[in-house]
């Protein structure tokens, strides 16, 4: 199947900064990831899904034909997210809309950082407590699976401010 891939600006992810949530515990984590799954299977992505809370991995999934090589993106993209307190696609995005790649940046240890999109910063009362991060498919799918699989958690559970 051909999927047509989305486009972002900055603009249009900014708003993900703003989203807080009342509470983060790991059975939320995981039915967070379970809407991950759901978002995947219904969209028919190849993706792997990863939920950290604190440090600790609360919930991954590896569907259709993820594997291990998709475990450094899964940690660096979260890494971003985490570093940045920002999107891993929009922190991209900020370095294009400024005129150099992320890549370009000589003080960050490239194998850790990955600023590739799918990692979204979770957030309690505006601190970062973890990711969600999804990785398998171009980056903006990535993200674009992630924004909605955390859409649909936090309508289902009203734990946005």
């Amino acid at each position: 199947m051909t999927r047509s891939l989305p486009h972002y600006t900055v603009a249009d992810l900014e708003y993900l900064n703003l989203v807080d949530c009342i509470r983060l515990s790991n059975d939320d984590a995981v039915a967070l990831g379970l809407f991950a799954v759901q978002v995947i299977k219904e969209q028919e992505l190849n993706l792997a899904v990863e939920i950290v809370l604190d440090g600790d991995v609360v919930f991954r999934a590896k569907l259709k034909d993820t594997n291990p090589d998709n475990d450094p993106w899964l940690t660096g993209k979260a890494a971003v997210a985490v570093r940045f307190e920002e999107p891993s696609l929009l922190v991209k995005l900020r370095h294009l809309a400024a005129g150099a790649a992320f890549e370009d940046r000589s003080d960050v240890d490239h194998e850790t950082f990955k600023a590739h999109g799918g990692s979204i910063p979770l957030r309690v009362d505006g601190t970062v407590v973890g990711t969600l991060t999804m990785s398998g498919e171009p980056d903006v799918l990535d993200h674009q699976a992630a924004a909605e699989a955390l859409a649909r958690f936090l309508d289902s559970r009203k734990l946005t401010s």
